[in-house]
């Protein structure tokens, strides 16, 4: 058992079996299995404080971190899902329990658009034949619907309570593990064993679709759900700024204690040698003796030195950071009024690290697409569809002022679909044999479902969206799908209800890459549709279809080039003798157990020759707005993007050309498809040779970095590679034999596209990059399959989108669209990163210059911890007189604004490289600031060393020199502060310009004769500011110092200026030319490419529905009755005719006849003609 989260037992031993009985909680309890509570929250009572305390103790120094300390509220969320309700067999009744009080062997009920409680095995349903309808997003991303089928044996049992709580199956199948395409286990009952597969399973984080009740046995519970298995662990994220600074801390630490020896040693040879003169009149106590007041001096000189370490530092850092955060929130460009949701930082410590990205991890369902499909283009009979022209034939752009095709002539029409070529609903009211033709196969060759709750009110369910697109592309043309039984299929066409029996549906699968159908028309003629990948159908085509075939592969070219999912259809005519000896072969295979997979190919191979082509179809997979930009823009920024999808492979490739992933341009694209680790470990040294023929193929990373392990460096391609990765090969890719071969191989392409990946792999994958380079990385994605990638990254990203907010809820960062990742990244993170920087070099500066000043001084002071500046001065240095002009730096600086910053992208390399602040820069860093403090006391003296004023009275004392040597400073560190600050605002100029006003109020202030007499050993430096600032050679003096400080920076930025100019130069200069005015964004114009890769929609399908409709299984509830074919709710339509604004409408101008027969033979026509109408 736990207690608030801890484990109060002993650890159990690992389980290699899973055994448990229905309805048995004893018996299970004795083995000892996890609850069905979860916990993803960082800390409990009792962990909260030591682990906290431990995390801040990381940042040495941090003296200040009890204020920090935040418990990240995700108790919260965890008790919202422990505490749902839910239906559970107890006691032989049905009881209401929360979940986390479900264990292990318990018979749930669920009911229609509920949360699957734990990992089920399917008992029993509400739907035909046991099945149960699902819903994966949270798992795999995927939003279509997966079916579920309970086994025959206990479907019986159906929803009888009684029945349900005598059942004592015993299950034994595997132990808790992450893998979500794959389940084994055996189910024994009644002294038979019954096989387990994923089939049948129902897994935590589904959702119960179109469903009305199922039962389920709890197999895994809470930690032990797949989906938690799955979930990565919370961890503390820090910066790299972070780590550096801890290193610095310890330099910083090591030499204050350097400089207090040196002053100690001196202190000791001082007392040895000129301090026994002054034992005359100032004798040492007893048992004081030179060595004891070096040691008193070393403590001393900890103190006053001790402005070296950067205590405060860490204070301003986290303000500086809340600052920026508050930026990203109130940003209006990154806000999107259509869901009405702002960007939002959800972290504070984080936004530096985002002007240093070097590596994104992207989920593509929800996060690059909008998982939406739209029929976009077609092709038909030699021409092309999908285009809209002017009168003077030149071809427009869409956009939401173009004329979209009016549908209110058909009363079937899914009111969303939209398209803008009349052309082809002009074709379609014409009664074009051609064009009826392509939308009847569309209408009839699919394994979608159709649900009609209301007269004329259809919903369709396919198994993949874009088949779903097809289908409602013919409904919205006038060939309307509308039920179907295991042997027909009724459609509406143009009007008219017809009924074809299905005979035979030829299944998809991977290897044959198409799909068919046999039917037989209502006038009793056969015909076979198919539909599939292009290369597959073209080589099924009768020799006759050479010329059609040219021109749809010059359509299919282009609409492949617009980034459009191409699919090719085509159609044969059957003779019955053949078709009836085709199908009792048919039939003899289907019912033989000898290689009956094989022989049912040859059987499809036979019948599905000597096809006519019909055209081709475009499916559009719509992306968010703005991904391929967004794309652009970060590759152009030497930001690799990673795709990790829960997609197959040819989706995933799709979206991978659309968004500007992959290019036709690439040298090559690699695929990693290996079932073997030998196999895939050979594709990645066949890879490895064909970027880089002449060096050899092992990996050989760098030197050792802490507990990173080594450092893999970034190696020189010539040319533009891309990798893409199936799911089952990175599983071997991902092992520690392998892992550097492909992380080489992966590291040299400029995209990389895993397939069929699970949730847990996204998180491997984020890890193998982050072990083994030197990077930081971000993850961003919307669904809970992408929350263990999110937690893995530097940086996680949460899109909220159409999932949930699981991936919102465990991010650093949240928007709604993938494209305001390049404003994050960009803009926000950029700046970010180089106030964060300029912030750290300038704090060092002014504090080591501060602080050398005393060293120096105490040369001159007998070693004696005498200081230099008065002490309010120091008290007031860093909390009034420099504190608000660097944070002023820090908020609201930036080195050009945001839209040159999407100009030119490459200003956000210098980030990823650590060119603003490293070991170096602050070395660098240190010795201007020993320049400078050599320069603040050397003057200052040599000018104050027996010097008088003008009327003769002598001003060579301390009082004098501390008021001169601090008021050089802060005029020589206020120099600096302006020469770092690229953008001034009238904030800026107030702060610094206040600062000043400040130091010299304060200073004739507290320099005052009330000052004094009110408390004279608080002020004794009365009269001083009067009698020293109103002296000309003490102005020449400032003057001095301040040019002399700042002489050698201005001298360094002009030489590299002109002579090596960073990117940053360039666009200053650039910026400098154009008056602070950015030009006008180029506008992009849309270029029309060609393209000889084609994606295909019949990737997609999955494999086995064809068994489900033909079987019955698939089936739901009867449909409605009803009279007509063309009633509507609401409407009164009896014939299908032309009407509405396409009616009238003719591309070619000329009035429209309403006989065909009259119509002059067009380019539709031109290459064949249908002569049956009915087919």
């Amino acid at each position: 058992m736990s207690f608030f989260g801890v484990e109060c037992v002993g650890k159990k031993e690992r389980e290699l079996e899973r055994k448990l009985r229905a309805n048995d909680r004893e018996f299970n309890l004795s083995f000892r299995y996890a609850t069905n509570a979860i916990k993803t929250s960082k800390y409990n009572p009792f962990t909260f404080l030591p682990m906290n305390l431990f995390e801040q103790f990381q940042r040495i120094a941090n003296a200040y971190f009890l204020f920090l300390l935040v418990l990240q509220n995700r108790h919260r969320s965890d008790n919202q899902v422990n505490n749902r309700k839910v239906k559970v067999l107890i006691d032989r009744k049905l009881r209401s329990e929360k979940w986390m009080d479900v264990q292990v062997g318990d018979i749930i009920k669920l009911e229609n658009n509920q949360f699957v409680t734990a990992d089920l095995l399917l008992l029993s349903s509400s739907e035909p034949l046991d099945l149960v309808y699902i819903e994966t997003a949270e798992l795999d991303g995927e939003t279509n619907l997966k079916v579920r089928q309970a086994l025959t044996v206990t479907g019986d049992l159906g929803e009888d309570v009684e029945k349900l709580a005598d059942f004592n199956g015993e299950v034994r199948c595997e132990p808790p593990n992450n893998r979500l395409d794959r389940f084994a286990g055996t189910l024994t009952h009644a002294g038979q064993k019954y096989p387990l597969d994923n089939e049948k399973i129902l897994l935590r984080g589904c959702t119960l679709r179109n469903t009305g009740w199922c039962f389920g046995l709890v197999l895994f519970g809470g930690p032990e759900t797949k989906l938690m298995q799955n979930c990565g662990k919370s961890t503390f994220k820090r910066t790299s700024i972070d780590h550096l600074m801890n290193v610095l801390v310890l330099c910083i630490f090591g030499f204050l204690a350097l400089m207090c020896v040196i002053l100690a040693i001196g202190n000791c040879l001082w007392e040895l040698k000129a301090g026994s003169q002054f034992t005359a009149f100032l004798p040492r106590q007893d048992g004081n003796s030179a060595g004891f007041s070096a040691f008193l001096t070393f403590w001393s000189y900890v103190i006053i030195l001790n402005t070296v370490v950067p205590i405060s530092l860490y204070v301003s850092v986290e303000i500086i950071r809340l600052g920026n955060s508050f930026y990203i929130d109130w940003d209006r460009k990154m806000y999107h009024s259509r869901n009405d949701t702002p960007a939002q930082a959800r972290t504070t410590t984080l936004n530096e690290e985002l002007g240093q990205i070097k590596y994104v991890f992207s989920d593509k369902t929800g996060t690059l697409t909008q998982n939406i499909m739209t029929f976009n283009k077609c092709s038909v009979n030699g021409k092309s569809y999908g285009d809209v022209f002017d009168y003077s034939g030149q071809r427009l752009d869409i956009s939401e002022h173009t004329e979209p095709v009016d549908f209110s002539f058909n009363p079937l029409a899914d009111p969303r679909f939209v398209f803008y070529d009349h052309a082809l609903v002009e074709a379609v009211k014409l009664e074009n044999p051609e064009v009826h033709t392509f939308f009847r196969l569309l209408a009839l060759c699919h394994t979608v479902m159709a649900e009609e709750k209301k007269e004329g009110e259809l919903s369709y369910q396919a198994q993949s969206p874009d088949e779903g697109a097809l289908v409602t592309a013919a409904r919205n043309f006038g060939f309307v799908f509308r039920s179907r039984t295991p042997d027909s299929v009724s459609i509406v066409e143009m009007g008219k209800e017809r009924r074809y029996e299905l005979l035979a549906i030829l299944d998809f699968n991977n290897v044959r890459k198409r799909m068919s159908v046999i039917v037989r028309n209502p006038e009793g003629k056969l015909r076979l549709y198919c539909k599939g990948a292009d290369t597959i159908i073209y080589e099924r085509l009768h020799q006759s279809c050479g010329k059609l075939m040219e021109v749809t592969t010059e359509h299919m070219n282009e609409f492949a080039g617009e980034g459009l999912r191409t699919l090719a259809l085509a159609y044969k005519d059957l003779d019955q003798e053949y078709f009836s000896r085709w199908k009792q072969q048919h039939h003899e295979v289907s019912t033989s157990l000898d290689d009956r997979d094989g022989r049912l190919d040859e059987l499809y191979e036979e019948i599905e020759t000597d096809l006519q082509l019909l055209g081709a179809t475009a499916i559009e997979d719509k992306l968010q707005d703005g991904v391929p930009q967004t794309i652009e823009q970060l590759a152009k920024a030497d930001i690799k993007v990673w795709v990790l999808t829960g997609d197959k492979q040819e989706t995933a490739e799709n979206i991978g050309y659309s968004c500007n992933l992959l290019r036709e341009e690439m040298d090559e694209v690699f695929v990693l498809s290996g079932n073997s680790a030998e196999d895939v470990r050979q594709e990645l040294r066949n890879a490895l040779s064909s970027m880089k023929p002449s060096e050899d193929s092992a990996v050989r990373p760098d030197g050792p970095l802490g507990k990173r392990g080594k450092v893999m460096p970034d190696e020189p391609v010539n040319g533009e590679y891309g990798l893409i990765v199936n799911g089952h090969s990175l599983a071997f890719a991902l092992e520690r034999s392998t892992e550097l071969d492909f992380l080489r191989t992966a590291c040299m392409c400029k995209a990389v596209i895993c397939c069929r990946v699970t949730p847990l792999q996204k998180a491997q994958v984020v890890q193998l990059v982050k072990k083994y380079k030197q990077a930081v990385t971000l993850a961003i994605g919307d669904g809970a399959n992408d929350v263990s990638m999110i937690k893995a990254a530097h940086i996680g990203v949460g899109i909220s989108g159409q999932e949930g907010m699981q991936a919102v809820l465990s991010s650093d960062y949240s928007f709604a669209q993938f494209r305001f990742l390049q404003r994050l990244l960009l803009v926000h993170g950029r700046w970010s990163y180089l106030r964060m920087c300029k912030f750290l070099r300038y704090f060092f500066y002014k504090n080591f210059t501060f602080t050398f000043v005393h060293f120096w001084f105490a040369f001159f002071c007998g070693f004696s911890a005498q200081t230099v500046y008065d002490e309010w001065f120091i008290t007031l240095y860093n909390l009034v007189y420099t504190a608000l002009p660097v944070l002023g730096m820090s908020l609201f600086d930036q080195d050009v604004n945001d839209g040159w910053s999407f100009q030119h992208p490459q200003l956000y390399v210098p980030g990823q490289l650590n060119l603003y602040f490293s070991k170096k820069a602050f070395f660098k860093c240190a010795l201007h600031s020993c320049y400078s403090s050599l320069v603040l006391f050397f003057i200052p003296y040599a000018a104050m060393h027996d010097t008088v004023r003008d009327d003769g009275k002598d001003v060579a004392d301390y009082q004098s020199f501390a008021l001169l040597t601090q008021t050089c400073l802060l005029f020589a560190v206020t120099i600096q502060l302006g020469l770092e600050m690229s953008y001034w605002t009238a904030v800026n100029t107030l702060f610094v310009s206040g600062s000043l006003v400040m130091y010299f109020a304060v200073t004739f202030t507290m320099y005052s004769n009330g000052m004094f007499l009110a408390l004279p050993s608080a002020f004794p430096f009365v009269g001083t500011a009067r009698n020293s600032l109103n002296q000309p050679n003490i102005w020449l003096t400032i003057l001095l110092t301040s040019i002399l400080c700042s002489l050698p920076v201005v001298t360094c930025r002009f030489l590299f200026t002109q002579l090596c100019p960073t990117i940053n130069d360039k666009v200053m200069f650039k910026v400098r030319q154009a008056k602070t005015t950015p030009p006008p964004l180029p506008r992009r114009t849309r270029i029309r490419r060609t393209s000889s890769r084609r994606s295909g929609y019949a990737f997609s399908h999955a494999q086995g529905y064809g068994d489900l409709v033909t079987s019955g299984r698939f089936l739901r509830r009867p449909a409605l009755s009803r009279s007509s074919g063309l009633a509507h709710a609401g409407r009164s339509t009896t014939s299908f005719s032309p009407m509405g604004r396409s009616a009238g409408y003719s591309p070619t101008g000329r009035p429209q006849s309403a006989k065909v027969q009259d119509v002059e033979v067009t380019s539709l026509q031109m290459y064949r003609s249908i002569r049956d109408p009915a087919l």
